[in-house]
């Protein structure tokens, strides 16, 4: 009678991790091992023989990555849970990933020979990115854009808050029926807007400025004209029409454009609410120095970007195979610190920083709730591999920002004038605005401001 397959891959796991597995396997022939004194532990479900192939191929994140996105690999229970009990293995235990000794891979082979599992590597799922060319020319630029956020706007508009912000709330009140996700974006933007001491008359950039929920809020509540660039030709389209639904044509003007090629300054101030990711380490240089041209003297820059990792603890500053195959290819995060030095070395003066980290805990849970609550319709807006794709998206990026492997910060900067005098008020209070949030004690959606026609995707 065949051994069953599961205590056979739990007993050789566990010898190269050097450690018990903090979640159980289930394998395709029903048996299961693993984590036995927690009935409560995520259940790793191994479907075919197919996954356990990608992950003699490619050993850890992303033979693990690969088999999830095609379905040979499930997870039972909380996902997220899950992933954060294989993070504290990793730290107690001070791995950084998977490396298999020669013997090691000598016992893999042996039993992936028994369990049929030998055999030329297995097709990469259709959901992952294959760029071409130099990283972070204008052209992969487009295409790492496009691979990411031309998915599908019916999509988006399913999944994110009706303003369509993609990007971390600002909660100032706990969640629940009285204040919701919709609340804390709105919040968010406001303080934007108040950071960037927004008036009428002013002249407003947003750089990747997606689905314009910031330039419309800023020309409907602080009477701003304003121009917006993105690289996504979706992101333009629903935006524009956005726009003109709501009369502010004459007011705000979104462009299909590199960052780059933006040369009409100057502009009384700039946002850049998590674009700098996709910058890259080589061009960032370039694009502080951008940033800083086009704004005039004394104006203010508000950036809002992820960071991970201390200074030479960290060598996935794309977030890992998955994230940078999968989800956000070319893509790098940085130490809050190096970042800052970056933006200063192009001449601008930093002004303030605000951590929204566990704000983000809060705001990528109900994306991950609507995607998991409502799974038949997220499958039909885009198929089942690029929702596999975004539970395990959401699902790590919310126990990383639980965790604070990664965070968030909103960086306040003022470029100086030629005297080197700021233009900032004194006060902190007075540079940060009144919060009109302090006063609400419940959402207050205005008619007419959220709404727009998504066509649906073919």
């Amino acid at each position: 009678m065949p051994r069953p397959v599961a205590p056979q891959l739990v007993d050789l796991l566990e010898r190269v991790i050097g450690a018990a597995l903090p979640i159980r396997i289930r394998a395709w022939d029903g048996s299961e091992a693993g984590a036995a004194d927690d009935p409560a532990a995520p259940v790793a479900v191994l479907r075919h023989r197919r996954g356990l192939r990608r992950l003699l191929w490619a050993p850890g994140e992303l033979g693990l990555a690969r088999a999830f996105v095609a379905g040979e690999l499930d997870v039972e229970g909380d996902l997220a849970d899950g992933l954060s009990r294989f993070w504290a293995l990793a730290r107690a235990h001070g791995l950084s990933g998977v490396t298999l000794s020669a013997s090691d891979r000598i016992a893999a082979a042996a039993l992936a020979a028994r369990l049929g599992a030998v055999g030329p590597p297995p097709r990469p799922p259709a959901a992952e990115a294959r760029l071409r060319g130099t990283m972070h020319t204008r052209r992969r630029d487009r295409a790492a854009i496009a691979h990411h956020y031309d998915l599908s706007n019916e999509f988006y508009a399913f999944l994110l808050d009706p303003r369509m912000t993609y990007s971390c709330g600002y909660w100032t009140q706990e969640p629940g029926p009285g204040y919701r996700l919709v609340d804390a974006q709105r919040d968010k933007l406001d303080l934007v807007c108040r950071k960037l001491g927004l008036a009428p008359g002013m002249r407003l950039l947003d750089v990747g400025c997606g689905w314009a929920s910031l330039l419309v809020h800023a020309a409907q509540h602080y009477g701003v004209t304003a121009v917006g660039v993105t690289l996504s030709a979706r992101q333009r389209d629903l935006g524009a029409a956005r726009v003109a639904e709501l009369g502010l044509a004459d007011r705000i003007e979104i462009r299909l454009q590199d960052y780059r090629g933006v040369d009409d300054p100057p502009f009384d101030a700039i946002a850049s609410i998590e674009m700098g990711e996709h910058v890259g380490d080589v061009n960032y240089p370039t694009y502080a120095a951008q940033l800083h041209r086009l704004l005039r003297p004394h104006g203010r820059l508000l950036l809002q970007q992820m960071s991970r990792g201390a200074a030479g603890r960290d060598d996935n500053p794309g977030g890992g195979a998955f994230m940078e195959r999968y989800v956000a290819p070319d893509m790098s995060m940085r130490p809050l610190g190096s970042t800052l030095n970056l933006l200063e070395a192009a001449g601008l003066e930093l002004a303030d920083v605000h951590s929204l980290r566990e704000h983000y805990v809060t705001t990528v849970r109900p994306w991950l709730d609507t995607l998991q609550d409502r799974k038949a319709e997220a499958i039909r807006l885009v198929g089942e591999e690029q929702y596999r794709v975004w539970l395990l998206y959401l699902a790590g990026a919310s126990s990383a920002f639980a965790e604070n492997r990664m965070g968030v910060h909103q960086m306040l900067f003022v470029r100086p004038g030629a005297d080197g005098t700021s233009g900032l008020p004194r006060s902190r209070a007075a540079v940060l605005g009144p919060d009109p949030a302090l006063d609400r004690l419940a959402a207050d959606v205005r008619p007419g401001e959220l709404t727009a026609t998504v066509a649906p995707t073919r």
